[in-house]
């Protein structure tokens, strides 16, 4: 009788810990939603891009916003960062030291380190952490990552807003009637490379990556710069 006491116990504490692990990613998702960027940061920015308008200074900061809900859900995992003025604002913001460590305390449970920004290898060759960034953004708008129809904010915002230097991705390099067809880098060739997870080759061990929102779709092994946090 002692061990299915025992056992039961074992039971009961992982069930808690699950269902903690769950209720605290639920708090950090919603802190990131409704964070209040401080004006002088988003200032900072627009002395950086003066010709960005309040509403494309705040698009930017939503796609900062799901920067971090990507990492958030990655985990420790590279996210690569695959626009240059959200990384711009995201350095600005990092630059406000005591606000960003307390950001990241609350928002990713760690301190997010920045990396030196870098675009994709080859127009239709992409890193592990631009894969990631990709399957990521797709989930955090419910788009299918081999086929989105249109690309996610964070990747599609250095060509909306023309940023100089910006990175251009094209949705779908396979389709000459695609804007921006032959120019840019292809997201199309970024896809799903063994499995739709955050790793390419992990299918099964990150399973819960994207909590089921690629379920169904149809991720080819024949799909397929930013920098990213650690």
């Amino acid at each position: 009788m002692v061990w299915i006491a025992v056992a039961t116990g074992l039971v009961l504490t992982a069930a808690s810990a699950m269902i903690y692990g769950r209720n605290r990613r639920a708090r950090q998702l919603a802190f990131i939603k409704t964070y209040p960027f401080h004006p002088a940061l988003k200032a900072k920015l627009n002395a950086k891009y003066p010709q960005l308008s309040e509403e494309q200074t705040h698009l930017v900061f939503r796609a900062l916003r799901d920067y971090f809900w990507m990492c958030n859900k990655a985990k420790r995992k590279l996210v690569a960062m695959p626009s240059q003025v959200v990384d711009d604002a995201w350095h600005e913001f990092i630059l406000f030291t005591r606000a960003y460590q307390a950001f990241c305390g609350k928002a990713l449970g760690r301190f997010l380190h920045h990396t030196p920004t870098e675009a994709m290898k080859t127009p239709t060759l992409a890193q592990d952490g631009i894969k990631r960034a990709w399957r990521l953004a797709c989930a955090r708008e419910r788009l299918n990552p081999n086929d989105p129809g249109k690309l996610p904010l964070i990747f599609g915002i250095d060509a909306l807003l023309e940023i100089p230097d910006g990175f251009v991705y094209v949705p779908n390099c396979r389709d000459p009637s695609s804007p921006g067809y032959g120019s840019g880098y292809c997201a199309g060739h970024i896809g799903c490379a063994g499995g739709c997870t955050g790793d390419s080759g992990a299918a099964d061990a990150e399973r819960g990556f994207f909590d089921g929102l690629f379920d169904g779709f149809n991720c080819g092994s024949d799909c397929g710069g930013g920098c990213g946090g650690d």
